[in-house]
């Protein structure tokens, strides 16, 4: 099959890439050719800048492909010019959007039933609203609608839980896999039993894969095992963990970016810590055992410089803090 990729040279986009090549597919690229690009010759390069609209879209004039995926659109200003300008030339357009868009729901598991945020208007750009936190759920609601709107059972939406695995940007999962290798006393949050909850991002591209091999439609919600943290640290190797209450730690000010990926259970956005992934199993979606994805990461941070999320001087103080309550 012929596959357009909007993106494609950054973690998801080359994950996607490589699963579809290793699939036998034909792979095009559409990017502003800013990003180093390591992808393999094969790969077709075209060049566009979706915050353009139509006019940053000629390089797909006259084309037509089996599917588009979209791995780059964070806004419907970036979005609908280019479901439209595919839409008589792609069987199937599969969106990758987020668990987000489930904002902090209460009931769980999480389902592709659960209500969504309400979308964002149509006309936010980056230039007037930052993409953050509070923004990015709405506007991923607002991608969602488009893709619907225009390709019905043609659209596919992935909403993947936190995604992790080689060449992430974010450094969330690389933070406590390489906080773990150095050893030592290690700050855990918590007191061991709240949950984390991520997916490998090539489970996502294989099942990205899937979808569009199968002429799957609908939404899927992308989530990988649901571990307790003393178990996650163990799977990393913690040598001593010292374990620092939540509490103690909202108390000091700490966050989701001092500590990636901890939310303490009935916490804030802690739901999206139990997503459900029973739909796309059954469609075929395989999971990577946590273990592996941690061994695949320790070895691919070998010889790479990971910024502390958590500098180790305030890591420090926060155990002798924890020590002194």
């Amino acid at each position: 099959m012929q596959i357009l990729v909007f993106g494609g040279t950054q973690f998801i986009g080359r994950h996607l890439v490589a699963a579809l090549l290793a699939a036998g597919h034909r792979v095009s690229v559409l990017n502003r050719g800013r990003s180093p690009d390591e992808l393999p010759d094969a790969v077709e390069r075209l060049r566009g800048d979706r915050d353009l609209g139509l006019p940053g879209l000629e390089a797909l004039a006259g084309r037509t492909w089996d599917a588009a995926v979209d791995v780059s659109g964070y806004t419907p200003r970036q979005v609908r010019p280019s479901a439209e300008r595919l839409f008589r030339r792609v069987a199937r357009y599969v969106f990758v959007s987020a668990v987000s868009v489930y904002g902090d729901p209460v009931a769980r598991p999480v389902r592709e039933t659960h209500p969504r945020l309400p979308p964002l208007a149509e006309d936010v750009t980056e230039d007037v609203i930052e993409v953050n936190g509070e923004t990015y759920g709405p506007l991923k609601v607002a991608c969602e609608d488009v893709v619907t709107e225009l390709y019905g059972d043609r659209g596919t939406l992935l909403r993947p839980q936190v995604v992790v695995g080689s060449h992430d940007p974010s450094g969330r999962y690389a933070y406590w896999v390489r906080r773990a290798e150095l050893g030592g006393e290690m700050l855990a949050p918590g007191d061991g039993s709240d949950h984390l909850q991520v997916v490998d991002v090539r489970d996502l591209a294989r099942f990205a894969v899937q979808a569009i091999e199968g002429d799957r439609g609908g939404s899927f919600n992308l989530a990988g095992p649901r571990l307790p943290w003393a178990e996650f640290l163990e799977i990393l190797g913690a040598e001593s963990p010292v374990w620092v209450p939540a509490g103690l730690l909202a108390a000091e000010g700490l966050t989701f970016l001092d500590l990636p990926l901890y939310r303490p259970e009935h916490g804030p956005r802690s739901g999206l810590m139990e997503v459900s992934h029973e739909r796309a199993s059954a469609a075929g979606l395989t999971l990577t055992a946590p273990a592996t994805t941690a061994r695949d990461m320790r070895q691919w941070l070998h010889g790479r410089d990971v910024p502390l999320a958590l500098p180790p001087e305030r890591e420090a103080a926060l155990l002798r803090r924890a020590r002194g309550r």
